[in-house]
């Protein structure tokens, strides 16, 4: 019994190996959909680049700055100046003084009268030398600057005709620098530590006289006693920013006008009022504050030295990016080359490095810092991108941010932008070129949620360039070829 048994698991195993084919080429391709059968191939394209000039930039920005520095690359001195308006909110505007009745000064009530008034510059950043003696002028606006407008940072309010000239308007000089030496050195670390902001404070505490002729006195309070009886007198002109910029503070223009190797750049300007109350019996110093924010209208003016800024853009044996208002690098996808033999093939991977220049030779390697952030954005594109408030999709504009370690900006995943520009190609003369821009980033946790022009002075020479005399700049592209094909 048991051989018999043992014959026919002989048997069974006999058949099963007969029936099995040695053939394994092609193992799995019943499970396997044609269009899902690849070739993988890769190449890279050289890659022309060539400087602009940013004659002006758009003037939108989380910070506004002030201040000159001469730039240590082309010799030239850069100035910065700007503009202010001030925010009320509505919901605060019925309450933004005290009830007049309460007002008092030295134990007496008596009508609105302010006990001083300032403009404070609220810093978040210099650049430059902390000790240089800087020199500011504040002067009035005789009228809002309209905000349905888009300015530029070579938009000048004093050359437009938007300053206040008669002999009572504010009209302030300030000296000022980064490090108050007023200050015990004890008590500037007490600030530092404590994360406190430096600011400068500018008093409006002299004789002031209204666009109406009406004079308030330097003893009477000036400016802030102004503010005061106004809102006593027509709250209605508090109602918001619109109502308060139109009737009462169209605005400052704040100017540097001496000194050299600082520019500030300023988190917000505040304008605070204070004044004395009383309330059971009791007397104390009260204030209203007035922040400039975004959502009033701030404008940045930037002067440069243009022909100063032509010479660099003329040197082809590399490409500059430039900031404030300086120079972007344009960069020519070779599209048509990608795509010749490949129009069926799908782009997986695109991608370009650009490279700082390393001769040491050159003071923009040595002194100037390099922008952080940088934009590429189609070239018909580069002023409405802005504008339009938009940030970078991963589609048609892309992020890098400065590699200090090899002293690169990275942009990979670029094969959609190559399928859309070849998509609109001959659209337009630049359909194939995108424009390198330094830019500021705001983000909320991993989100970029605003994008503007660098504004802080950086520079940095890339290789490229017409006459490049280093490895071109190349793009690396990856293929997925189909076999079907």
């Amino acid at each position: 019994m048991m051989r018999k048994l043992i014959m026919a698991a002989i048997a069974l195993i006999t058949v099963a190996i007969t029936s099995c084919s040695e053939d394994t080429n092609r193992l799995g391709n019943t499970l396997t959909s044609p269009v899902d059968k690849f070739t993988v191939t890769t190449d890279t394209f050289d890659v022309a680049t060539r400087s602009i000039k940013a004659d002006s930039v758009l003037s939108r920005s989380a910070y506004s700055y002030i201040g000159r520095l001469k730039d240590p690359e082309t010799g030239s001195y850069i100035t910065c100046d700007y503009m202010t308006q001030f925010h009320i909110l509505e919901n605060q505007a019925s309450k933004l003084f005290p009830d007049k009745e309460t007002l008092a000064a030295q134990g007496a009530v008596f009508s609105a009268q302010a006990d001083s008034c300032f403009i404070s510059i609220i810093i978040n950043g210099y650049q430059g030398d902390s000790l240089a003696a800087m020199k500011l002028n504040i002067r009035e606006l005789a009228k809002p600057v309209e905000e349905s407008r888009t300015y530029y940072t070579n938009f000048d309010p004093a050359a437009k005709g938007y300053l206040r000239t008669d002999a009572g308007a504010i009209n302030q000089s300030m000296v000022y620098s980064m490090t108050d030496l007023t200050l015990s050195d004890s008590l500037r670390n007490v600030y530092r530590k404590n994360g406190y902001y430096m600011n400068v404070r500018i008093p409006l505490n002299n004789d002031y006289t209204d666009k109406n002729g009406k004079l308030y006195s330097a003893e009477e309070g000036g400016y802030g006693t102004y503010l005061m009886q106004t809102f006593y007198e027509h709250p209605e002109y508090f109602k918001n920013a619109k109502t308060f910029t139109r009737n009462v503070c169209p605005g400052f223009y704040i100017t540097c006008t001496d000194g050299l190797g600082v520019i500030t750049e300023v988190a917000y300007t505040q304008l605070t009022t204070y004044f004395h109350q009383t309330l059971k019996d009791t007397t104390y110093v009260g204030n209203v504050s007035l922040n400039a924010t975004e959502e009033v209208l701030q404008t940045t003016h930037i002067t440069n030295n243009k022909e100063n800024i032509n010479k660099l853009v003329a040197d082809n044996e590399c490409t500059y990016l430039k900031t404030p208002a300086g120079i972007y690098t344009e960069v020519t996808m070779p599209v048509e080359d990608i795509k010749r033999g490949h129009e069926n093939d799908t782009i997986t991977s695109a991608r370009i490095t650009f490279s700082r220049m390393n001769d040491k030779s050159n003071l923009s390697d040595m002194v100037l810092e390099e922008p952080t952030n940088l934009l590429m954005v189609e070239a018909d594109s580069l002023y409405t991108f802005f504008e339009n408030n938009r940030v970078p999709d991963n589609k048609t504009s892309y992020l890098a941010t400065y590699n200090s370690t090899y002293k690169t900006y990275t942009f990979n995943n670029l094969s959609t932008l190559i399928n859309h520009l070849w998509a609109r190609r001959n659209q337009s003369p630049n359909w194939n070129k995108v424009v390198l821009i330094p830019v500021q980033v705001e983000s909320t946790s991993s989100t970029v949620s605003a994008v503007s022009n660098e504004m802080n002075v950086n520079s940095i020479r890339l290789v490229g360039g017409s006459q490049n005399k280093h490895t071109p700049v190349r793009i690396s592209v990856i293929y997925n070829k189909n076999d079907e094909d």
